[in-house]
């Protein structure tokens, strides 16, 4: 399995490599774009084989298709990479959105002097980095590559996104770059301390691990700060989520579904595998303060995604709502609400995924990202307005779609430690409800209307003052049906792009077994490396007496 894993690695990087020699030419950009969607292609048939070898059974190791090389001996650094089950599913997860989305981009109008094939080496490069991210086992490669993501993404943005673009990508920059330098003042202190402790410098994360009980709980605190900012910051946690609402709504829809979808679960990804086993004391001595920031942010990204008029915005502020429910179950320790937040990370990712090329597929044909602009979208575009639906549906965790079960395991498992944060945290999910139904309701349903759906024609004016289901304008010709030709339904392409979306969102819905299968054994290490045990139930009384 190790060769697969660094293959998993390799094969997005040179083929980014690849296409980025083809984007230099221009007669060679359309086969630079079919070279990148195969090259991921081929990532995606690895994944399939690595999860076929991916064993769960007791007894197994945590870490899986273990491969170090040394890199920096001096500095006890070696090129480490293994994958617990946490691991796999989001290398999986990214594996099936990368062609999603290139696939959805192959049409796209890019600026002027941006190619297809740019794009393409950049997503795949995008790609081979946040593998690196998730496998990596010595902590000083995951910091690097944990910076290293930003460039790819930085250019995304900054080359191919909206107006702001510019702002947009610098300020994703900033904001990620500062995290990951107060997260090296905690690798070195990690180091300098595994030195003292165990007579050597190490960045092994699994010496780290079993040097961390050792540690006095006035070291773990400012490490384990370090390590939190720059997680939060890339969750994002509130306050420190500003960077993502307009990277989300500058960025390519493309880049925008991987920059919300995955690029982000790093942060929590991060809880997980560095600041909970790594900083046991500290991480539980913290919690109330972890826990305080994401029911606020489960809060204040409803609130704020009800209020959003651009769409991106809208998408990127439901994401800051969900991420505080990850954040809620990863510091409730407890095996459920952990396995939970695992879980959700995956189904946040095809929802949001979804949501967003959702989100795109109206974009391109009314020309803007403001609601305003839209209305009776349904009439025009009914397989359209039921992707949106199944994707909004999704998002707010309706039983039967992916969410609800992930959802479920957080609240049901965090309630017995945290109750007091799990009751603030429910009243988001009746107000994910709200905001979902009130976009569709704003932009999918009524008479046709708005700029973007009826444009400047005869009907014009007609649908601006309808305000009933009459589909003909003053000359008695059925603007309707001119709107509905013009403005089209899903292409048998984007068809084929949302159906995968749809199928996960429903088998996950109903059998999520198999990914749960795969993350228990992770979920049980970790909580064995907090130190967390799970809450017990009282035992049952026996001839009305308690035991």
């Amino acid at each position: 399995m190790s060769a697969l894993l660094l293959a998993l690695l390799l094969v997005p990087l040179i083929g980014a490599a690849v296409c980025g020699a083809m984007a230099t030419r221009e007669h060679l950009d359309r086969a630079g774009k079919a070279v990148g969607l195969g090259f991921s292609a081929v990532s995606l048939v690895l994944v399939v084989a690595v999860w076929a070898m991916f064993r769960t059974g007791p007894g197994t190791p945590r870490f899986q298709g273990e491969l170090a090389v040394d890199w920096i001996p001096a500095f006890g650094t070696r090129f480490a990479l293994g994958i617990d089950g946490i691991a796999l599913t989001m290398i999986a997860l990214l594996a099936v959105l990368v062609p999603i989305v290139l696939g959805f981009a192959w049409g796209d109008k890019l600026p002027p002097g941006r190619t297809g094939a740019g794009f393409t080496a950049l997503m795949l490069a995008t790609q081979g980095v946040l593998v690196g991210v998730f496998a990596a086992t010595d902590v000083f490669l995951f910091y690097v590559l944990f910076e290293a993501m930003l460039i790819p993404m930085y250019f995304l943005i900054g080359r191919f996104g909206g107006p702001r673009r510019q702002y947009a990508a610098v300020k994703f920059f900033l904001y990620s770059f500062l995290g990951g330098l107060i997260m090296l003042a905690s690798v070195i202190g990690l180091f300098v301390a595994s030195e003292s402790r165990l007579g050597q410098g190490t960045f092994d994360w699994a010496a780290l691990q079993q040097m961390a009980g050792q540690l006095p709980l006035s070291t773990q605190i400012p490490l384990f700060l370090g390590f939190f900012a720059a997680f939060a910051i890339k969750a994002p946690l509130v306050p420190l989520h500003t960077w993502l609402p307009d990277a989300g709504a500058e960025a390519p829809v493309a880049g925008g579904v991987i920059l919300v979808g995955l690029l982000d679960k790093v942060g929590v990804f991060g809880f997980l595998r560095y600041t909970l086993p790594l900083f046991p004391a500290a991480s539980r001595e913290l919690a109330p303060l972890v826990l305080t920031l994401a029911v606020i942010g489960v809060i204040y990204g409803a609130l704020l995604a009800a209020a959003q008029t651009d769409m991106k915005r809208f998408v990127a502020y439901t994401s800051i709502a969900h991420f505080g429910y990850i954040a809620l179950g990863i510091f409730a320790f407890t095996s459920q609400a952990i396995a939970g937040s695992a879980l959700y990370m995956v189904n946040h990712g095809i929802s949001t995924a979804m949501l967003f090329l959702a989100v795109g597929m109206l974009i391109r044909r009314g020309g803007t990202a403001s609601m305003t602009e839209y209305g009776g979208v349904g009439r025009a575009a009914p397989l359209l307005a039921g992707m949106f639906l199944i994707a909004g549906l999704s998002t707010l965790s309706l039983p039967g779609t992916n969410s609800f079960i992930s959802e479920f395991l957080v609240l049901i498992g965090a309630f017995p430690t945290r109750p007091v944060f799990t009751v603030i945290a429910t009243v988001g999910i009746v107000f994910a409800a709200l905001y979902v139904l009130w976009v569709y309701q704003r932009v999918f349903t009524g008479p046709l209307r708005g700029t973007a759906v009826v444009g400047d024609g005869p009907g014009a004016a007609s649908a601006a003052t309808m305000g009933s289901g009459d589909d003909t304008d003053d000359t008695g010709g059925s603007w309707a049906r001119r709107t509905t030709a013009r403005f089209g339904d899903l292409t048998r392409g984007e068809i084929a792009i949302m159906t995968p979306l749809v199928a996960l969102v429903l088998v996950l819905g109903f059998f999520p077994g198999p990914v749960l299968d795969v993350l228990d054994p992770a979920v049980s290490a970790t909580m064995s490396e907090v130190g967390a045990v799970d809450p017990v139930a009282p035992a049952a009384p026996t001839n009305g007496v308690p035991r």
